[in-house]
């Protein structure tokens, strides 16, 4: 077990360069490398999955979650922000392509706020939602540029961009007092604020430490650096927001050992379920082996079909038995313990795309990758192998949506070995064992699977779909509605 350490609160200094006491090795060295120990740390943090208050048991467990690991990097794979939030209700996209649905939403009184809110189990003594859906977030409305704004399209916009960034800065504000270099991705709610990853990638670059790459015009052959990264010697490949490479050197900075490849793996698909990454992503994969000439690690948001192939499926009646999710819901599984690490666990149905995009067969094909890391699934965790690819699941580090129990709530951390770089030592580190008992009082529901953004995906997200699950569904916003309209007396 690796111990917990004080953070020494390093920061860059006003030009983004690192101090000589920066908890990140390669923050110092001025790229990611491995270090004279012969090791390499990433730590992996999954779904904070909040509005732009973030729970301080979320950052509590970064915070602690660092300290223990002392990462060379952090990766955050997706779900940052809760897109459903009704913070963002004036700006909320349902799905990309939009729908009839979203401006009801964006009036503020969608039951779906309620639904998901009793699905949660808010408790009363959470801060109240004013009546328009707009959180009451100190000094965001102070500004007064909004005054000479074009339009009220525009205010909603610039407001839910002050937002996000507020939302960002609490939760990336432990990484960046230990001088921790990050990485970002997105999942299938981060759009949903109304920003698109470009928008919101440039807001992450606005924090010191931040190696995602400007994108507008990139050349994925073409390597380049990322200024305010506080890396001036680190090289990344780019290709799109929130899809990029990092590759990490040896002790000596002559050659890659490995690379880190950060992957936007999509949100929704058009028929129905969830997307897979775009058609210059699946590209990007196939073309960066012969770039970096070495083996690399994916990191994305949502899991393959190939991570079933990690289960066994098993009779109904089985103990502990999880039903498939959609293309898959016809099964009920267990993890194989044959193909799976000792302390892996399976709490929900694996959300992956219906269809078979063909990325496993790229990474497969190519003979130049050796694992594949995802969140998603906040109740998931798990790592196995498949094909001789490691494939696994981290769960969920917030404390703003649904997941398993507080002290399950966990930051994933890997360690490389120079001498076997390809096959990285990996465990949870949970919030129980790192933090305790957490200091909020919410009381936590778990009869979803999935956070609900509406009153259809309620129904749809239970096992059983039908009457049972309209009933439920239907006293869920019962429930939430009559709490909400006792907080507005």
């Amino acid at each position: 077990m690796i111990e917990a350490r004080t953070s020494r609160n390093a920061r860059p200094d006003s030009e983004g360069r690192p101090h000589a006491d920066q908890v990140s090795v390669s923050a110092r060295l001025g790229r990611l490398q491995f270090h004279n120990s012969g090791k390499f740390r990433v730590l992996q943090l999954s779904d904070i999955q909040d509005g732009p208050k973030v729970s301080p048991d979320t950052i509590s467990l970064i915070a602690a979650a660092c300290d223990a690991s002392r990462p060379d990097l952090v990766v955050f794979s997706g779900d940052q922000i809760a897109g459903y939030d009704a913070a963002y209700a004036r700006t909320f996209r349902k799905r990309r392509w939009g729908t009839g649905w979203d401006g009801v939403y964006a009036a503020g009184r969608s039951v779906s706020n309620w639904v998901g809110n009793a699905l949660q189990g808010m408790s009363g003594n959470q801060p109240a939602i004013p009546e328009d859906g707009l959180a009451e977030i100190e000094g965001l409305n102070a500004n007064p540029a909004y005054e000479d704004a074009e339009g009220e399209r525009e205010h909603d916009y610039a407001r839910t961009r002050d937002m996000v960034r507020h939302s960002i800065a609490q939760f990336l504000e432990p990484v960046i007092a230990r001088g921790i270099p990050f990485a970002v991705t997105y999942g299938n709610h981060d759009f949903q604020c109304g920003l698109d990853t470009a928008q919101m990638d440039a807001i992450y670059r606005e924090f010191p430490g931040c190696l995602n790459p400007e994108s507008t015009a990139a050349r994925p052959d073409q390597p380049r650096s990322q200024p305010g990264s506080g890396l001036a010697d680190q090289v990344i490949y780019a290709c799109e927001p929130g899809t990029f490479a990092l590759p990490v050197a040896d002790v000596s900075g002559s050659r890659n050992v490995f690379g880190l490849v950060i992957l936007d793996s999509g949100d929704y698909a058009k028929t129905g379920g969830y997307g897979v990454p775009s058609r210059a992503g699946l590209a990007f994969l196939a073309q960066l082996p012969r770039l970096l000439h070495t083996k690399s690690i994916v990191f994305q948001h949502i899991p393959l079909p190939q991570f079933y192939d990690l289960l066994r499926v098993v009779p109904a009646t089985t103990p502990y038995a999880i039903q498939g999710y959609r293309a898959y819901d016809s099964q009920c599984y267990v993890l194989d313990e044959t193909k799976t690490l000792p302390g892996s666990y399976l709490g929900e149905g694996i959300s992956c795309p219906d269809t078979d995009c063909g990325e496993f067969e790229i990474l497969r094909r190519s003979e130049g990758y050796f694992a594949v890391f995802a969140g998603h699934d906040h109740r998931n965790g798990f790592v196995g192998t498949h094909e001789g690819m490691m494939l696994g699941v981290t769960p969920t580090c917030g404390f703003g949506s649904y997941g398993p129990v507080p002290r399950k709530r966990a930051a994933r951390m890997f360690e490389f070995d120079i001498r076997h770089p390809h096959n990285p030592r990996t465990q949870l580190l949970e919030f129980g064992d790192l933090v305790g008992k957490p200091k909020s009082h919410k009381a936590y529901t778990f009869a979803m699977s999935h956070m609900p953004s509406s009153t259809g995906d309620a129904a749809n997200l239970l096992r059983k779909p039908g009457v049972l699950a309209g009933g439920v569904a239907t006293l869920a916003a019962i429930f939430a509605s009559l709490r909400a309209s006792r907080r507005k007396r």
